[in-house]
């Protein structure tokens, strides 16, 4: 069986895919992007039907390649996907679909992995894993499959027609559980919103998007910490963008609890500290508005005052005195919605550069295993770097740093193999 030689072998073409064909073009460099399915097929076909982008199109994009339309809109799911179909067209990134990679291994005395794939075997002298961060959903072990409940997590929610009829409990304060929960509100159905600890940025304050205060104010640049845990932000493109607020939820309709805690005999229990969240997501969100106040005042920036986005409404019933059980029955809630994130899978990398968890052990991408590289993390280099724009600064990390082991490796003569000395 013939075998298909690359000098890099990118593995996964969606935005972090991508933008690391873009780098390894600039730098010249052979490679190939494999994908199993569409290019940025997560786009289309493991988020709900309504989804939009959490920020606007003029900073939610790669440098090379503007959002038709609006600046300042929040584009559909699709459109997204359009998106990186066409960036991909226009830097001509050679990337193969339908191809699933089910295994990597190092070669044995000399240079480079052999990569099994759905179509055959492929030796690379360098491996870009770009498979991202959502890649295997989370549903925690709480509520048994055999309850009655229907469970699904919110990559597998489409829209509030295709759930049974009934409430919905949807667990996770982060965006996506704040999306879901208000777009079953709307649609009639009794929601109750599972929420835990939690930043809420405001949407826009005097006149600027959140994602323009983080930048100028150096937030998306911020270091990652390593051991620092991954904070959820609660924050909403719909309708043109607003801010999360989770009393504004109350008001209209939807019930507020806790973190969920746990399951016995068709009750949940919620923990105490739905206040206590709720609390610290206000002061996060003052937070912001005070270093901005600050910024403008120091830099004499002409942007209107906002003194009305600083007011907090009274906490209701819900918060004051808070739920901590649930009898679903008793409440008509015949699903759970579990948004509750994902956890990574890089099981098939037979390489040593993961902890005991499965995580990756790597320094902005580079793994401890010579060769491999990773792209796409949370917090890979910095804040930014899940998401669309700071991906494609991280995958320029990573191309100038195997530029630069391309440059070494070609110093050092081969040792002649067997069949090179018959």
């Amino acid at each position: 069986m013939s075998v298909e030689s690359v000098d890099v072998l990118v593995v996964g073409g969606g935005q972090a895919g991508i933008a690391m064909s873009e780098h390894l073009h600039r730098h010249g460099i052979p490679h190939l992007v494999l994908e199993r399915d569409r290019i940025a097929e997560s786009w289309r076909t493991r988020r709900w039907d309504s989804l939009v982008a959490n920020g606007p199109a003029w900073h939610d994009r790669f440098p090379g390649l503007e959002f038709p339309g609006t600046p300042g809109a929040f584009v559909p799911k699709e459109d997204v996907a359009d998106y990186f179909v066409a960036y991909a067209e226009k830097i001509a990134a050679p990337v193969r679909t339908g191809v699933e990679v089910r295994e990597l291994r190092r070669i044995d005395g000399r240079p480079g992995f052999r990569v099994t794939t759905s179509e055959g075997v492929i030796e690379a002298n360098h491996v870009v894993a770009a498979t991202g961060p959502f890649q295997v959903p989370v549903i925690p072990d709480i509520v048994p499959a055999d309850s009655g409940v229907t469970q699904l997590h919110s990559a597998d929610y489409r829209n509030p027609g295709a759930l049974p009829d009934g409430g919905v409990l949807v667990v996770g304060a982060g965006a996506s559980g704040v999306q879901i929960a208000e777009e079953l509100a709307h649609s009639g159905r009794r929601v109750h919103l599972s929420v835990g600890p939690h930043d809420r940025p405001p949407r826009s304050y005097r006149g600027k998007d959140f994602v323009w205060w983080l930048g100028v104010l150096n937030k998306w640049d911020a270091e990652a910490t390593p051991g620092a845990e991954h904070v959820t932000i609660a924050v909403s493109g719909v309708d043109g963008g607003h801010t999360v607020d989770f009393r504004r939820l109350a008001a209209q309709g939807v019930t507020l609890v806790g973190r969920t805690d746990g399951w016995a005999d068709g009750t949940l229990t919620f923990a105490p500290d739905l206040a206590a969240n709720i609390a610290k997501g206000d002061a996060n969100y003052l937070a912001v508005l005070d270093e901005a106040d600050a910024f403008a005042e120091r830099n004499g920036l002409d942007l209107p005052e906002e003194p009305e986005a600083r007011r907090i409404d009274p906490d209701p019933p819900c918060v004051t005195n808070p739920i901590l059980s649930l009898d679903l029955a008793a409440e008509g809630i015949t699903s759970i919605i579990w948004a509750t994130g994902y956890r990574l899978d890089y099981s098939w990398l037979k390489v040593d550069t993961f902890d005991e968890e499965g995580r990756p052990r790597h320094t902005r991408g580079i793994s401890e295993e010579p060769g491999i590289y990773f792209l796409g993390l949370p917090w890979q280099t910095r804040r930014g770097s899940a998401f669309i724009w700071g991906v494609w600064y991280d995958a320029g990390y990573v191309a100038d740093h195997i530029s630069k082991q391309r440059t070494y490796m070609a110093l050092a003569p081969l040792k002649a193999t067997t069949a090179e000395n018959a």
